[in-house]
């Protein structure tokens, strides 16, 4: 009933990863597929050939690394969180436990599962370690049946846990519930929701897209290998460690509602005023607050790292004069508050825009080098969505055909998903570039 082959694009040929050159999700499936392959020649294949060969008289069949690919899709493609009890997870253990799960969450460049910590809280006298056991420790796997539904934004069915077995009969079980049943006719598919996810994130995953996806993100970054070449890179970036600085970020559709350009336009300006995140960042008091404030859609974290990356030498100087005010007075190492305060006193914005303004152009470049720009894109889904359906045969070469449309269709739309937010979120820098200058001259 499994699958033997799958949509994501770590299984793409060469011909159809070519369709996502320029893209993040291009370079992290180059970067993992190379990852797999050093954990497979590495660790897996002599593990799996022991294990073959300890029953001398069977013919152990050749260990290959399609299999292992086969495995790991099998898993990461249908796994889910399960709430499982603490006495399961470590049997006949005493003492704080800890374990980690994975959330797949597309991060900048690697596409890397993002992890969460949950800590299993024991007991330490024996009368609590019943109440403990009782407790649940997310781990993820494989809930056969579950793991076939298929994902919709508009599911038909949710997933869910009966702890005590009040639905089931049987404790720390799962099942489907149906969110209307008035509206399900029989025969119908019952869907699940994945969760918010962008096409990158679907792609890479389960093999499949969204086409106007509304969870769609653009991921932004600047790259440690410039940054380590820009003027004064030492203190720069000895200033964003004590910043936490972000060099990257991840700009979800949702927040263009909010810019310039975006449905929300003219909503809740005074709102947003009076709670300006620039409200503790002026150091004296003596840089005005831009007007344009309560409209930027981009992370204020992200701005921060990239008004010290774009700081001038004179600007550093200022910048740390104002720094010394901290240190000679109580004798401490300057906070990342301050350093973000003293940098937006000497700064402002201008320096910061530009740089962004730069690196969305860049992004837009690397996308449309290999595959042209976001009206190429549109003309050649419209030619898929022409296509007679009539043409489609049941050969198997014909089957494969049809399987690599499907794939090449998927990266048409990522693609011209990550062009258009590119082109939308470029516009709403250059726009805020623009007030910049009109109100720092």
């Amino acid at each position: 009933m499994l699958p033997s082959t799958f949509g994501s694009s770590l299984w793409f040929s060469e011909e159809e990863l070519a369709e996502l050159e320029g893209t993040t999700l291009y370079r992290a499936t180059v970067i993992q597929r190379k990852s797999l392959q050093s954990s497979f020649d590495e660790k897996v294949k002599g593990i799996v050939e022991e294990l073959l060969h300890v029953d001398e008289s069977a013919s152990s069949p050749e260990v290959l690394f399609e299999d292992f690919l086969w495995a790991n899709s099998i898993f990461w493609t249908r796994a889910l969180n399960i709430p499982l009890p603490h006495s399961y997870v470590f049997p006949g253990s005493c003492g704080d436990q800890q374990t980690r799960t994975n959330d797949d969450v597309c991060d900048s460049s690697l596409l890397t599962h993002q992890e969460t910590d949950i800590t299993a809280k024991d007991s330490i006298a024996d009368e609590n370690s019943k109440s403990s056991n009782t407790e649940s420790i997310w781990v993820e796997g494989l809930i056969p049946g579950i793991d076939f539904c298929n994902h919709n934004v508009k599911a038909l069915a949710t997933w869910e846990v009966d702890s005590v077995g009040n639905a089931t009969g049987v404790p720390a079980s799962m099942y489907l519930m149906l969110a209307d049943k008035s509206s399900v006719e029989a025969g119908a598919e019952i869907y699940i929701n994945y969760g918010n996810k962008g096409n990158e994130e679907l792609l890479y995953l389960y093999g499949f897209v969204v086409d106007n996806n509304p969870d769609d993100y653009l991921m932004v970054h600047y790259p440690v290998e410039a940054l380590r070449q820009i003027q004064s890179a030492d203190i720069k970036m000895r200033l964003l460690e004590i910043q936490k600085g972000e060099l990257r970020c991840l700009l979800p559709r949702s927040l263009l509602d909010n810019g310039f350009f975006g449905i929300r336009s003219g909503e809740d300006k005074d709102d947003k005023k009076s709670i300006s995140p620039f409200s503790s960042y002026s150091w004296s008091g003596q840089r005005k607050v831009p007007s344009y404030l309560h409209k930027i859609v981009f992370p204020q974290e992200f701005l921060s790292t990239l008004r010290t990356i774009a700081m001038q030498e004179h600007e550093i100087e200022n910048v740390a004069s104002l720094l010394e005010e901290v240190g000679s007075s109580e004798d401490r190492e300057p906070s990342d508050a301050e350093i973000q305060s003293a940098v937006w006193e000497v700064c402002g914005d201008q320096g910061a825009l530009g740089l962004l303004v730069d690196l969305l152009r860049v992004k837009m470049a690397e996308l449309e080098e290999g595959t042209g720009p976001e009206a190429s894109d549109s003309q050649l889904l419209e030619q898929f969505y022409s296509l007679d359906s009539e043409d489609c045969t049941s050969g198997s070469d014909e089957n494969n055909k049809d399987k690599s449309k499907i794939n090449i269709h998927s990266c048409i739309i990522y693609r011209r998903g990550q062009k258009q937010l590119t082109r939308l979120f470029l516009r709403e820098a250059e726009y805020l570039l623009e007030l910049s200058g009109k109100e720092q001259t």
